[in-house]
């Protein structure tokens, strides 16, 4: 797998709640890669977790600094880099992603309803209803996750390690078809 990517980063992009972080972790290891999370990094670099972020600068300063941070992470190689949902959002952001393989977690609303009923960290998700807060989002970015090179579909009952085992199953023939593009 190594020789087909040489060296080019991977980005995972998707919804919170996807499991970006913890599937890049795995994709990382497997392809001995190094693992980078833009939001992990963002809090590193102002020392507040993302929630106290938005609340301190508010969404736009916070996508500011997502965006030098992104920008900063892509000069590696060799590395799987685990973005947060709204990356998408900003047309810069896709000079940095497109300089690598871009696979979107893609989960339905009804799972990341699921799995972020108790979550109380996630800034745009507060005072809302959950589940027609991420209906309005996942419509608003759905475009634009699907620029993405592969899309992965998570379901009810898949594991981080079958959804490492989906992404590498099609990294081959994404690869390949890119390829093809780039020399036509």
């Amino acid at each position: 797998m190594q020789g087909l990517l040489q060296g080019i980063n991977v980005f995972l992009i998707g919804m919170m709640g996807t499991g970006k972080t913890t599937v890049g972790k795995l994709l990382a290891q497997e392809l001995a890669y190094r693992f980078f999370d833009t939001d992990i990094l963002i809090e590193r670099v102002i020392q507040q977790p993302v929630d106290r972020i938005f609340i301190s600068m508010g969404e736009a300063n916070f996508r500011k600094i997502e965006s030098q941070v992104l920008a900063e992470v892509t000069a590696c190689t060799k590395s799987v880099i685990a973005t947060g949902g709204g990356v998408i959002l900003k047309p810069q952001n896709w000079v940095h992603l497109r300089h690598g393989l871009i696979i979107w977690l893609d989960a339905s609303v009804e799972l990341l309803t699921t799995r972020l009923a108790d979550d109380k960290t996630r800034p745009l998700l507060q005072n809302t209803d959950l589940t027609s807060k991420l209906s309005s989002l996942l419509e608003q970015r759905r475009s634009l996750y699907n620029q993405g090179d592969l899309r992965i579909t998570i379901n009810k009952n898949d594991t981080p390690e079958m959804l490492l085992s989906k992404i590498l199953e099609n990294i081959p023939g994404k690869i390949r078809s890119n390829l093809e593009v780039s020399n036509n």
